[in-house]
């Protein structure tokens, strides 16, 4: 499985690792993933997803995962995300 955020993008970055005699070695910056599932309101059931820390956090400040859904743009969103969130939208405006 690759070490990718469904919502942000974030994948694995890579650099130095620089000792005090300035020696440079090749080394990878893993991002923070956790495997957390959240509920849809809209859809009735939990949305297992793999994110970032920072991803957690910005759908617990924007109201919720159909709330984060409704009003984020799909850039950088896997296609997984992009189904949930077709289906959120879909839902919602069939209850209107």
């Amino acid at each position: 499985m690759a070490r990718v955020c469904s919502v942000t993008g974030k994948r694995v970055m890579s650099g130095n690792n620089v000792s005090h005699a300035n020696n440079r070695t090749r080394r990878r910056f893993l991002p923070n993933l956790q495997r957390v599932s959240f509920k849809s309101e809209a859809l009735g059931c939990r949305v297992p997803l793999r994110l970032s820390a920072r991803a957690m956090r910005t759908i617990e400040k924007n109201g919720g995962l159909d709330a984060f859904l409704s009003t984020a743009s799909s850039r950088g969103m896997s296609p997984d995300l992009l189904r949930v969130r077709r289906a959120i939208l879909n839902k919602i405006s069939s209850e209107k």
